[in-house]
Formats: structure tokens, C-alpha cells, sequence
């Protein structure tokens, strides 16, 4: 809303300064900070009176060490993250953005999921909370919704780099480096040589005209990542600050990719794809880091609150829309590597246990417990240091990901 009051200042009454706020950068640093002022100071308020209303964790005895101790910390701190976020996007962003819609309509729908899982967990003292097949639910139709309007909205196009033989200097002396915008199902492909793949060519074999169908391959594909990225995250947020530890430093990095894609100048000499408008949502993400390491000040070992179900299936879901927004989802894998190897850890413990009792009479497990973190809880590390060395683990991918543009 504020950039459009400067805007209309700058141009009706010449206002110094007002110029400003047309520069993502400036903005962005905006939305950080208030982010992060009001996650630390109001998220005080907010754990206070959720104390007051008595809503607390309740932990099932898995004969973890600490664990007993943690019963009645408040939980649904994932509102704190919401607000945090929502706010300095209102003030400082181009609400009318297409990104920046989705973004806000993704927040809203997943944070709305949490809260009704949490709300029945709590209040309804149905330690099972929302059911699998509703959170499914849910989440499938958000894929649905994000992925028709990635495919079919105008204002998602990409520009396609013009060999060097073919850019040319306008009429008004700029330089032209890329094609006209465009529609397109490109995304970033790692390892590669030319370094995009073209969703649209697996339906090749349908003859002239398979490009009208490529919706029928790029949606299930959203709905697909938007599920497994949100529970991936789900269960990472099993000790105190892993889960937002873990989130800032996956949505840092999309942060890089969307003001390079956004950035026609950075966009050409890194020589990675371009794609108008999607440098407005480095506002939403500087928001949203603020808010992940505002909520940390609190969610740190020993943690006064708990993101809960609220908090962890809106940073899954919006993690998995910035990626494929930005077409970087086919990094996920190795960007979010922290969530694959808890989403793997426990698929491969519920799968080796039944394949065992069926064989055997008697179920085995690969790991002490799952997901992951719990293996080495199990194991006597204590969840700080847990914690720290998924951390550093994270960055390393975080490098790893960004170093991959470059290995073609």
C-alpha cells in the first residue's frame, strides 16, 4: 500500500525521496526489518496470550531426553511468523503482483490448514488433529489453484536469451538481450549443458500442438512439490528451531534466484532465465526471512514456543511456490535436502518395518526412530547440537545450489 501512496506522491507533488520506493532493494530491506522488529517484539505478546489461553503442546512420551519438559509450551507459534510476514508485504509490496497474490493466498490457505490441525489438536484433545486426507485435500487444491495460474495467468512469461549474433541496440540506444516475453513451461535443470528442460516436450509424441496440453504434466508436478516440500517440512519441525533454522537458510537462497531472475542486467550476466516481474517477490521473502529469525529469538533451545502445524505447513507450502515461481524446482531435492532426508527417513522406516513383520513375524528398523533428528536424539546428541549441524549441513546446500547455475 505504501508504494503506491510514494508513487502517487512522487509523480503529483515531486516528493524527495519518494523515488525510493521504486527500488526493490529498498523496499525489501523495509520489509525485513519490520518483519523482524515485529516477530520479536509483538511475538512476545502473542506467546503471552497464548499461555493465557492455555494453548499448549501436549507430548506423547517417546522416551526422548528433555521431552517430558517441554508439555505445555505454548504452541500455534506459527501465527507469529504469518503476521510477521503478511504485514510488511502489504505496506511495501505490488499487491497487484501475480507472485506476490499467490504468495499471500498460499500463506493464508496452508496457515489456515495448520490452524485448524492445531485448533483440533489443542481443543479438541484429538492428539491426530486435522485428518490426513483433509490435509491432503488441502494441499492438492492450493497445487491446483497455483499451478492453473502459473500456466494460464498473462503476467507469467519468461524471456528467452537471443543469441549474441541477434541482440541488438533499440532506437532509444538500450541494449536488447533478450526475446519478446512469453508463455512457457521452462524450468532450470541442474548438471545440464543448456541448463532448461521444457515440461511440455514429454508430451511430444502427441504430434503438432502438444504444447496446449503441457498443463496436463506442469500441474500434477506443482501439486506434487507444494505436497511433499509442506509435510517435508512438517516433520522437520520436531526439535526447538530446526525447522525455521532450517527455512531461512532454503529461502535465503530463493531470495538470490528471484532477484537474479527479476534483474534483466544480473539475469544476462549470469546468463540464467529471466523472468519479468519475479523480482517483486524478493520483498515477500526478506519478510518472510525476518520473521523465520524473529521467530528463532523464541523457538530456540529450550524453546518458549512452537511453530506447530500452523507455522510448519505454511513455510512447506511457500517454500515449494517460491521454487517453482522462480523454476527452480527441480533443485529442490538438494536446496531443501534437510526436508528430503526427514520426508526419506521416515518412508523408509514405516516401509522396512512392514516389509520385516510381513517376512519375519516381527518388524525391524533402519533408524533408532524417525524422522531423523529423532535417530540421533536416540543416540545422545543433544537437540542443540542436532540442530547446529543441520544447520551447517543446509548452508552447504544452500552453496552447492547456487554453484550448480554454473556447472552446465
Amino acid at each position: 500500500m505504501l508504494y503506491y501512496l510514494f508513487e502517487y506522491l512522487e509523480n503529483h507533488y515531486n516528493l524527495t525521496g519518494a523515488g525510493l520506493f521504486q527500488y526493490i532493494s529498498f523496499r525489501s530491506a523495509l520489509a525485513f526489518m519490520i518483519s523482524l522488529l515485529f516477530s520479536t517484539i509483538y511475538g512476545k505478546r502473542i506467546i503471552n496470550y497464548l499461555q493465557q489461553k492455555q494453548v499448549g503442546e501436549s507430548v506423547r512420551d517417546l522416551g526422548l531426553e528433555g521431552q517430558v519438559e517441554k508439555a505445555g509450551t505454548p504452541t500455534m507459534g506459527g501465527i507469529i511468523i504469518i503476521l510477521a510476514t503478511l504485514i510488511p508485504v502489504l505496506l511495501f509490496a505490488k499487491i497487484d503482483n501475480i507472485y506476490i497474490v499467490l504468495l499471500v493466498i498460499t500463506t493464508l490457505w496452508m496457515g489456515a490448514i495448520g490452524f485448524i490441525d492445531d485448533y483440533i489438536k489443542i481443543f479438541k484433545k484429538d492428539k491426530e488433529g486435522l485428518k490426513g486426507r483433509f490435509k491432503i485435500l488441502g494441499q492438492v487444491t492450493l497445487g491446483i489453484f497455483v499451478g492453473a495460474m502459473l500456466y494460464f495467468h498473462p503476467s507469467v512469461t519468461m524471456k528467452e536469451k537471443l543469441p549474441v549474433k541477434y541482440q541488438y541496440v533499440s532506437e532509444k540506444g538500450a541494449p536488447v538481450l533478450f526475446a519478446d516475453a512469453k508463455k512457457s513451461t521452462k524450468t532450470t535443470i541442474p548438471f545440464v549443458k543448456n541448463n532448461e528442460f521444457e515440461y511440455a516436450d514429454v508430451l511430444s509424441f502427441l504430434g503438432n500442438g502438444f504444447k496446449e496440453y503441457a498443463w496436463l504434466i506442469f500441474i500434477p508436478i506443482v501439486i506434487f512439490i507444494i505436497t511433499a516440500v509442506s509435510n517435508g517440512a512438517n516433520l522437520t519441525d520436531g526439535i526447538d528451531g530446526l525447522a525455521a533454522g532450517s527455512s531461512a537458510i532454503i529461502v535465503l537462497t530463493l531470495g538470490i534466484f528471484s532477484w537474479v531472475s527479476g534483474n534483466i542486467i544480473f539475469a544476462n550476466y549470469l546468463d540464467v532465465m529471466y523472468i519479468p516481474n519475479s523480482g517483486e517477490m524478493t520483498i515477500f521473502i526478506a519478510a518472510f526471512v525476518g520473521a523465520l529469525i524473529g521467530f528463532l529469538w523464541y523457538n530456540t533451545y529450550p524453546a518458549q514456543v512452537f511453530m506447530g502445524d500452523t507455522g510448519s505447513l505454511t513455510i512447506g507450502g511457500i517454500i515449494a511456490v517460491l521454487a517453482i515461481a522462480v523454476r527452480k524446482e527441480l533443485l529442490i531435492p538438494v536446496l531443501a535436502g534437510i526436508f528430503l532426508v526427514e520426508n526419506l527417513s521416515v518412508i523408509l522406516q514405516v516401509g522396512f518395518f512392514k516389509y520385516t513383520k510381513k517376512k519375519y513375524g516381527e518388524g525391524r528398523r533402519i533408524f533408532k526412530m524417525s524422522p531423523l533428528h529423532h535417530h540421533y536424539q536416540k543416540s545422545g546428541y543433544h537437540e542443540s547440537k542436532i540442530v547446529t549441524r543441520f544447520w551447517i549441513i543446509g548452508i552447504l546446500l544452500a552453496v552447492f545450489t547456487i554453484v550448480t547455475l554454473k556447472l552446465r
